[in-house]
């Protein structure tokens, strides 16, 4: 409990820092509204619920990824520049794309970082065997996902277009929504095969038969 409460005061302290100097602040604010909630959720969960370190480490490392996103408020990450620092190329002309991908990369991590735990939590609270919570878990991911696009739905029709767009980040696709739901939907596809082939006991913290 010791290691996931230091993880998760660094993981604090790290969506604090992206505040310096931030390009874009008020935006900034609206996207850490979820981060401040997972973080209270994952702290409550950790005396209460004691999650596996498998399934801790999958949130933290979506979270991540989330904090990063949330700074450049997602259409702004600065992907190519870091490419182009570390290996000479930037991803964005190098395969011709037409938009920032940075989001697509962390709706498929949702679905491929958040099924573990939600494997784990089906199997504990619902006594799941391996396969039914591999497939339930999908499930829970794509629902928690569909929430979160009807989340963007509402910002969309109650803010003003501009803050909308650059919390939404959909870059005038009009199929983001189901694009990003196809992405999670891959991502969680291939961590249930993984974590139904390790069938991982969250208790014991190891492999049991399926």
């Amino acid at each position: 409990m010791k290691f996931q409460f230091a993880v998760l005061f660094v993981t604090a302290i790290t969506a604090a820092a992206s505040f310096w100097d931030a390009p874009y602040p008020e935006e900034l604010k609206l996207q850490h509204g979820p981060t401040l909630l997972i973080l209270v959720g994952m702290a409550s969960s950790s005396v209460w619920f004691r999650m596996s370190n498998l399934s801790f480490t999958c949130i933290i490392a979506f979270l991540m990824l989330h904090i990063i996103g949330a700074r450049w408020i997602y259409s702004f990450v600065p992907y190519d520049k870091w490419t182009d620092t570390l290996f000479g190329i930037e991803l964005t002309q190098h395969f011709g794309w037409q938009r920032n991908h940075y989001d697509r990369l962390v709706h498929f991590a949702s679905g491929l970082l958040l099924t573990p735990p939600a494997s784990e939590l089906v199997q504990r609270a619902g006594r799941m065997r391996p396969c039914a919570a591999a497939v339930t878990s999908i499930a829970v991911v794509l629902a928690v996902g569909a929430i979160y696009e009807i989340l963007e739905w509402q910002i969309a029709t109650f803010f003003s277009p501009a803050a909308a767009e650059s919390y939404n980040g959909q870059q005038g696709d009009v199929w983001d929504p189901q694009k990003d739901m196809a992405l999670a939907w891959f991502g969680a596809v291939i961590a249930a095969v993984i974590v139904f082939r390790c069938s991982f006991d969250p208790i014991k913290g190891q492999s049991v038969s399926s």
